[in-house]
């Protein structure tokens, strides 16, 4: 398993993180808690070393299933989680990391982060000064080892970074929606800060399972990815097609091609979440490829008939 250091915190992880979105369960259908834990151990057992999760991912659900997964293996992982929007202010800040600890079963998370930026949602738009005090008072007091963020811009970046250090930024980042690229990836390179690619199979697509007839089942977010609307959607099959002979030639699936080109870009990490055991051994195989530069310039080429259409707001939804 390739290996990332988070920013300059001296943090090391494994290039593919399993992310635990789906084991909240809110915004998903079909998951099972007793799968869950097997796939967080299965991908331990398969080199992953990093776990991310977040409060709101059913409510604190998702941390808690990451405890009763991984509790006893504290010492051999990474455990990152992030604080919502509307716990943004000092106080709820503090309270928020003090529940995610309980939680997570720990004393201390290694990298806690702003999961989006003030104001999201419509919930109050705290100054990032009061947000990041908050930050380093936890970290001073050894409850957190690092602050990242998620779903900054580069303004946002730049600002925030004025009160304290940041060591990493989490966006959505696949070889189907790549807007980072334009000005957060410059922006992180510059300050040696890591990027913890969310969505790096484009919520499935990349996958090649999803044929042009599916239906999510009811309740499950991904019914609104801006990438499954008729607009792209057609676009993105003839896109997988082309993907289909690259994975062949290194013997991997679609999704595995999918997290090696992430990984590929430098100062990258993708979180891969999964459902089951064999999902997440599979995830953690892609960690240990490297792809030739022809095929990655292949594979950037087809991305593009993908991203060039798409717009430059950076939200995955509608």
């Amino acid at each position: 398993m390739q290996q990332r250091q988070i920013g300059r915190s001296g943090i090391h992880v494994s290039a593919v993180i399993m992310g635990t979105w789906q084991a909240g369960k809110a915004m998903w259908s079909g998951i099972d808690d007793n799968q869950t834990q097997r796939a967080m151990r299965a991908a331990l057992d398969a080199g992953v070393t990093a776990f991310d999760t977040a409060e709101v991912y059913g409510n604190g659900h998702s941390e808690r299933m990451v405890a009763k997964a991984l509790s006893d293996v504290r010492d051999r992982i990474v455990l990152a989680t992030k604080v919502f929007s509307n716990h943004l202010q000092y106080e709820q800040i503090i309270e928020a990391c003090h529940l995610s600890l309980k939680n997570l079963n720990t004393h201390y998370i290694d990298l806690y982060q702003v999961h989006w930026p003030p104001g999201s949602f419509g919930h109050p738009a705290v100054p990032l000064e009061e947000i990041m005090r908050a930050m380093i008072h936890l970290k001073d007091q050894g409850k957190i080892r690092a602050i990242g963020v998620s779903n900054f811009n580069r303004r946002q970046m730049e600002e925030i970074a004025q009160y304290g250090p940041i060591e990493s930024l989490q966006p959505p980042y696949s070889l189907f929606w790549r807007a980072v690229e334009r000005e957060e990836t410059p922006y992180c390179r510059e300050k040696d800060m890591t990027i913890l690619a969310y969505s790096p199979m484009a919520q499935g697509l990349l996958t090649g399972k999803f044929g042009p007839d599916h239906k999510f089942a009811r309740g499950d977010h991904r019914s609104t990815n801006r990438l499954f609307q008729p607009a792209h959607f057609t676009r993105v099959q003839a896109a997988v097609a082309q993907l289909r002979p690259i994975a062949d030639k290194y013997g991997l699936s679609l999704g595995q091609l999918a997290l090696a080109w992430v990984i590929a870009q430098p100062g990258t990490c993708a979180i891969a979440g999964a459902r089951n055991s064999e999902q997440a051994t599979q995830n953690a195989a892609a960690g240990r490829i490297s792809l030739g530069e022809e095929d990655l310039q292949a594979m950037d080429r087809i991305g593009r008939t993908v991203t060039d259409h798409l717009d430059g707001n950076p939200i995955l939804w509608e």
